[in-house]
């Protein structure tokens, strides 16, 4: 198993670099390297799935070799730092992060506007730069998988304007900024216990510096994850790249490696204090609600879904937040959902961009007819992301619902705010649904302007991975008690009963039964016969010259002044925590500049006052 370990993590990395020595004029040779190299890499994530749970030091692949250097046996070294773990989570990512490369690899090929000249390099680093995350026990050997996925997703926003250079320059600043607090975080924890690896960490966030370890390690989650107050390249990402590229990190792979090691810090490297507990429930109700109120009012809909990446990613923290067996369940679950509904959405987003040219989402309507495989699978992500039945949204947002509901039972003081995560988790699914309205009817509803009257349907290697995507997000939906969370998640968090009477197929075969009714009635009744007449307006015909202006239903939310202030300050960048530290370097920057005027005595002044603070140290 050691050996399949190693290829899943260095066949996708050695075929990546090997791509940088290939022309472009050959690209479909690339193509189909890539496309052989990830159908690989899922065929050992299904072997490690299946395998069973153990550590692997690399040192047993040599058995009783030595390899001496400078009196050191380096055999022995590497087997205490070079160790992988296949348990029941590493085993979940795992397959997950083999799933998601092949069908966006399938949609990368038929999609024309990759960005990057070395974009299938960059994507199989990041495939087996996320394996080697995941499967790695020793925090050494993670951190340096985790770090080269800030490089790769540097790599994969095309600078090739203004703003999306910009997006590069700040996601990268924001990522090597979180993965330098995560290793003073690592350093605390090889002081206080002397291993760094996993599966041997267990600390309670009681001391001072196993809260700062454990405050460390969150920071570089939470901004993997895309989680507030480090959340804020994620809109800039989304709506610079390409969509596949946006499919690929913000939306599955850095959500999946995010919470990935949220659950690894909050269910096995720590044990949480209930102050612990309430920080983690406040930032994930924080999250659900800042983002999607942000996203309420885009009109670019690729950031419109960067801002729904965000709060989507609330639902997991709250989940891990309650610490309970059905709350780390629905945490795992709704990253999985997640994963699944908004990387299809940023395909079908990537459709729309790539047929008619357009961003805005006031600038189209009416693609219903004209890319009808794109709108049904807008459609059921739609569904599944606002969490109705029988979709794999509602079932994960059902769960949390029903944990914080039993955490409600808890004495301490974040379970005795039970009732506020619950009113924000609620409140966050309701705006969601508000804004897809506006998502759905602004590009697909409404009249077809004129000028999007040649707009078809993509090519099937597009349209065909949505429809996939979507196709799952409706199973995921319907089996979600029977099969899904019994045999995916409960062997990672413990087995639990659900509180109540659900079954998610009951669900599914009332809501379709409901349906075929509705149609039935439909069509034995006079509904479908009816009158239509152009609006009287003074004797004028605008009923052409009309449209659905699905973006303007939101503005009185904008409007209304004790929420106005906080959208005004949240366009001044005040919740921005880039700009905040941009901002505050400059002014250091400025006064430092502001000293060097050039005058002697100023300089000696200077020299003198350092010495004097120097003397006093010592002293």
């Amino acid at each position: 198993m050691l050996n399949v370990i190693q290829y899943i993590i260095l066949i996708p990395v050695l075929s990546g670099l090997m791509l940088f020595l290939l022309p472009e004029r050959i690209s479909l040779i690339k193509k189909i390297i890539a496309l052989v190299t990830v159908l690989a890499a899922l065929y050992f994530s299904l072997l490690i799935f299946l395998a069973d749970e153990n550590l692997f030091r690399v040192n047993d692949l040599f058995g009783s070799k030595s390899f001496t250097l400078l009196g050191a046996n380096l055999m022995t070294d590497a087997g205490r730092y070079v160790v992988f773990q296949i348990d029941s989570l590493s085993k979940l990512i795992s397959i997950c992060i083999g799933f998601f490369g092949l069908v966006l690899l399938c949609y990368s090929i038929g999609y024309n506007k990759t960005g990057s000249h070395h974009y299938y390099s960059y994507f199989l680093i990041t495939l087996g730069s996320s394996f080697g995350a995941v499967l790695a026990d020793n925090l050494l050997v993670f951190v340096t998988c985790w770090g080269l996925l800030g490089i790769t997703l540097y790599k994969l926003i095309p600078g090739d304007g203004e703003e999306s250079s910009a997006a590069a320059k700040k996601t990268l600043i924001l990522i090597g900024a979180s993965d330098g607090i995560m290793i003073l975080g690592i350093a605390i924890i090889w002081m206080i216990t002397g291993t760094l690896n996993i599966s041997s960490i267990s600390l309670t966030t009681t001391g001072a510096l196993s809260v700062t370890a454990f405050l460390a390690l969150i920071t570089g989650s939470f901004t993997k994850a895309g989680a507030f107050p480090f959340h804020t390249w994620v809109p800039d990402f989304a709506g610079n790249a390409p969509a596949s590229s946006s499919a690929f990190l913000p939306a599955s792979l850095d959500k999946l490696l995010g919470i990935y090691f949220l659950a690894r810090i909050t269910t096995e490297m720590f044990t949480l204090t209930d102050a612990m507990r309430l920080i983690l429930l406040s930032l994930g109700a924080i999250t659900i609600i800042a983002a999607v109120m942000m996203a309420l009012m885009q009109h670019d809909f690729k950031r419109l879904l960067g801002y729904h990446a965000v709060s989507q990613v609330g639902y997991m923290i709250v989940g891990f937040g309650l610490g309970t067996f059905i709350g780390v369940a629905a945490g795992l679950f709704h990253m999985l959902n997640n994963a699944l509904y908004k990387s299809g959405l940023f395909l079908a987003a990537g459709n729309v961009e790539i047929r008619t040219g357009k961003k805005g989402i006031d600038e189209l309507g009416g693609l219903s007819r004209s890319m009808p495989l794109t709108f049904v699978a807008s459609l059921i992500f739609s569904l599944s992301i606002s969490g109705i039945p029988p979709f794999n949204g509602f079932a994960s947002k059902w769960m949390i619902y029903q944990g914080i509901i039993d955490f409600g039972s808890g004495t301490g003081a974040a379970n005795k705010l039970w009732i506020v995560w619950l009113a924000f988790a609620v409140l966050g699914s309701a705006l969601t649904l508000a804004s897809f309205v506006k998502f759905m009817g602004g590009i697909f509803m409404g009249r077809q302007k004129p000028e999007l009257m040649h707009v078809k349907e993509v090519p099937a290697l597009m349209w065909a991975p949505p429809m996939i995507l979507a196709l799952v997000c409706t199973a995921f939906g319907v089996f979600a008690t029977g099969y899904i969370v019994p045999r995916l998640f409960m062997p990672v968090s413990g087995n639990f009963q659900f509180t109540g009477f659900w079954n998610s197929a009951y669900v599914s075969a009332l809501v379709l039964v409901s349906f075929f009714l509705g149609m039935i009635f439909y069509l034995i009744s006079s509904i479908k016969e009816y009158r239509t007449e152009d609006s009287f307006i003074g004797g004028e015909v605008l009923r052409e010259q009309t449209g659905y202006p699905a973006t303007e239903f939101y503005k009185g939310i904008r409007d209304f002044r004790p929420i106005s202030w906080l959208y005004d300050r949240a366009e001044a960048q005040w919740f921005d925590i880039y700009h905040l530290f941009r901002r505050m370097t400059l002014w250091g920057s400025g006064v430092l500049s502001a000293a060097h005027n050039g005058v002697l005595p100023v300089y000696m002044i200077w020299i003198f006052s350092g010495l004097i603070i120097m003397v006093l140290i010592l002293l």
